[in-house]
C-alpha cells in the first residue's frame, strides 16, 4: 500500500494525522494506499513555504522561469506510461483515456512557455507633453489549487504551469480519492530542480479546503467540481478576497438533426457519453433528436451502448473502465431508477453490472434513457456517469430553446451537414464550450476553458490568456522625466 506524503519547501513530510481516506482501485474495489486528511497546521506550512519563495521566484526571468517547464515538458513525456497506469489504478479510466490526458497535460506546459510574449504589458509615450503612461503585468502571490478525482493528471496543468511562469509560487490540494498520481507528479517536478517552496502539496479534504479558502497568504484559488462544491468554494474564497476560479456542473445536451451523418454522430456521441465512464464535465449526457433523426439516432446509440466492452482499464480491448467507487457506482444506478419512476423507459440498462474476473469492481454499463419527460429531475441532475438521456423535439428552435432552458452552460453540441443550422446553434446556445459536429468540444490549452451559467463561478477561465490574465495584476504606471532634472546630473 503506497504511503501518501505531503510535499512542503522542497521535502517529502508525513503529516502527523489522526484521520485517512482509503484509496481504492475502482475495478477491484481494492485498498491502494490511505490519503491523510491534514487540516489548517499543514495547509499554513505549505503556505508559508510558498510566501517565502516567492520573492526570490518573482524576480527571476521570466525566460529562466520558463526552462523549468521545458524540463517538465520532457519528463511528462518520458513517464507517460507510468503516469497513465498509475491514473488507470485510482482512477479507473483506461489506460489510453489516461494517455489522453497526460497528453492534455503537456500542450498546457507547452503553451505556458510561451509566458514572455503572453505576459507583455502596453505603453503610451505622451499621454500629455513629456509624460508617458505603462501597464506591466505582475504575479498575484501565492496561489492554490482544489483539484477533482476524474483527471488527476490533467486539471492542475489548466493552472500551475502560467501560474509558475508568471512568476506566483503555488499550494495543490489533490482530490483525497486520487492522490497517487500528484504523488508521482511532484516526484517529477522534484527533479526540475524549482527552489523549494515554489510549488507545494497538502492532501486532505473539506478541512484542507477550508483552510485553503481561509488563508490570509494565499490570494487565489481554482477549483473544478460539482456546482454545489463550486459555489461554496466561490463565495468562501471572495468573501476572502481571494481571486476565484470555479468550474461547476453541467448537464450537456446535443442536439442531432435529420442531415446529420448518423454513423459519425453515433460514434462521437458514444465516445463522449461513455468516455472516463461519464465523469468528465464536457461528456455529453443529453442527446435531443430533431424530426425524422429520432428513430435511426436512438437504434444506433442504443446498439453503440450494449456492444461497448467494460472492464479493468489496464486490459485490452477495454473501452470503458469503472466508476470512480461503490458510493458513485449506487447513487448512478439510483438515479437511472428516479428516470425510470419518472416516466422514461430504459432500452439499455446499465445497472448491477459484473465484470468477470473484477466481480466486487465499481462498474456501470452505459444506459440509455428514452423519452425522458422535459422538466423531469433525471432531465435536469447531471448524473456524472454512463448514462445518456434521450429526448424529442420537431424543430432546431424548440431544440435550441430546450437548451437554453437547462441551468448549466458547460457545453452544447449540434450534429448537422448545414451550415446555416450551424451558425444559429453558435450564435443562439447559451454555453461556454460550442461543438459542431465535436462530442467533446475540449479547448485547446491556447483557448480558455471556458462555461457559463451554473458550470462556472468566477471571471478569468483556465488555459491560455485568461491564465495569464488571472495569475497576474496589473500596475500603472505614469512617468514624468523633465529635462531640467537631468541637467542637474
Amino acid at each position: 500500500m503506497q504511503k501518501i506524503l505531503n510535499y512542503i519547501h522542497g521535502e517529502w513530510i508525513e503529516p502527523k494525522v489522526n484521520e485517512y481516506f482509503d484509496v481504492v482501485n475502482p475495478a477491484t474495489c481494492e485498498t491502494i494506499a490511505r490519503t491523510p486528511l491534514c487540516g489548517f497546521d499543514e495547509v499554513d506550512s505549505a503556505a508559508k513555504a510558498a510566501a517565502a519563495a516567492f520573492p526570490g521566484w518573482r524576480r527571476t526571468p521570466v525566460q529562466d522561469r520558463i526552462q523549468f517547464l521545458f524540463k517538465l515538458r520532457d519528463l511528462l513525456k518520458s513517464n507517460m506510461d507510468e503516469i497513465s497506469r498509475t491514473i488507470t489504478n485510482e482512477a479507473g479510466k483506461t489506460f489510453e483515456e489516461s494517455k489522453a490526458e497526460i497528453v492534455r497535460a503537456i500542450e498546457n506546459v507547452e503553451v505556458a512557455c510561451g509566458m514572455p510574449m503572453m505576459s507583455k504589458g502596453e505603453m503610451i509615450e505622451d499621454i500629455a507633453p513629456g509624460i508617458d503612461e505603462i501597464m506591466i503585468r505582475q504575479p498575484v502571490g501565492v496561489c492554490a489549487t482544489v483539484a477533482p478525482f476524474n483527471f488527476p493528471g490533467m486539471i492542475v496543468f489548466w493552472y500551475l504551469p502560467y501560474a509558475l511562469a508568471a512568476g506566483n509560487t503555488y499550494v495543490i490540494k489533490p482530490s483525497e480519492k486520487v492522490p497517487m498520481t500528484m504523488q508521482l507528479l511532484f516526484k517529477l517536478i522534484e527533479q526540475i530542480g524549482l527552489p523549494k517552496g515554489v510549488v507545494n502539496m497538502v492532501n486532505g479534504a473539506k478541512e484542507s479546503v477550508d483552510a485553503i479558502l481561509d488563508h490570509p497568504i494565499i490570494r487565489a484559488v481554482t477549483f473544478v467540481g460539482s456546482t454545489a462544491t463550486a459555489k461554496y468554494l466561490y463565495n468562501k474564497a471572495s468573501a476572502n478576497g481571494k481571486r476565484v476560479q470555479a468550474q461547476g456542473g453541467a448537464k450537456n445536451p446535443v442536439i442531432i438533426l435529420p442531415d446529420a451523418d448518423m454513423d459519425m454522430a453515433t460514434k462521437i456521441i458514444a465516445d463522449s457519453a461513455f468516455g472516463c465512464a461519464g465523469q468528465r464535465c464536457l461528456a455529453v449526457s443529453l442527446a435531443v433528436t430533431v424530426a425524422d433523426a429520432h428513430n435511426t439516432f436512438t437504434e444506433m446509440i442504443c446498439d453503440a451502448a450494449s456492444t461497448r466492452v467494460v472492464g479493468y482499464g489496464l486490459d485490452s480491448g477495454v473501452q470503458m473502465g469503472a466508476v470512480i467507487n461503490l458510493a458513485s457506482k449506487q447513487r448512478i444506478e439510483q438515479m437511472i431508477g428516479v428516470g425510470a419512476k419518472e416516466g422514461a423507459s430504459i432500452p439499455v440498462d446499465g445497472r448491477g453490472t459484473i465484470v468477470k474476473g473484477y466481480e466486487r469492481g465499481s462498474f456501470v454499463r452505459p444506459t440509455i434513457l428514452s423519452n425522458v419527460p422535459r422538466g423531469s429531475e433525471i432531465a435536469r441532475t447531471e448524473i456524472f456517469g454512463p448514462v445518456l438521456s434521450l429526448m424529442h423535439v420537431n424543430s432546431v428552435d424548440e431544440a435550441i430553446e430546450l437548451v437554453n432552458g437547462g441551468a448549466y452552460g458547460n457545453q452544447a453540441s449540434l450534429f448537422t451537414s448545414r451550415g446555416s443550422a450551424a451558425r444559429k446553434f453558435r450564435y443562439e446556445v447559451e454555453a461556454g464550450n460550442i461543438g459542431i459536429n465535436i462530442g467533446v468540444a475540449a479547448p485547446m490549452a491556447f483557448f480558455p476553458f471556458s462555461g457559463w451559467k451554473e458550470s462556472f463561478f468566477g471571471d478569468m477561465h483556465g488555459q491560455g490568456m485568461d491564465a495569464v490574465e488571472f495569475f497576474t495584476q496589473k500596475k500603472i504606471v505614469v512617468e514624468r522625466w523633465p529635462k531640467e532634472w537631468s541637467r542637474k546630473f
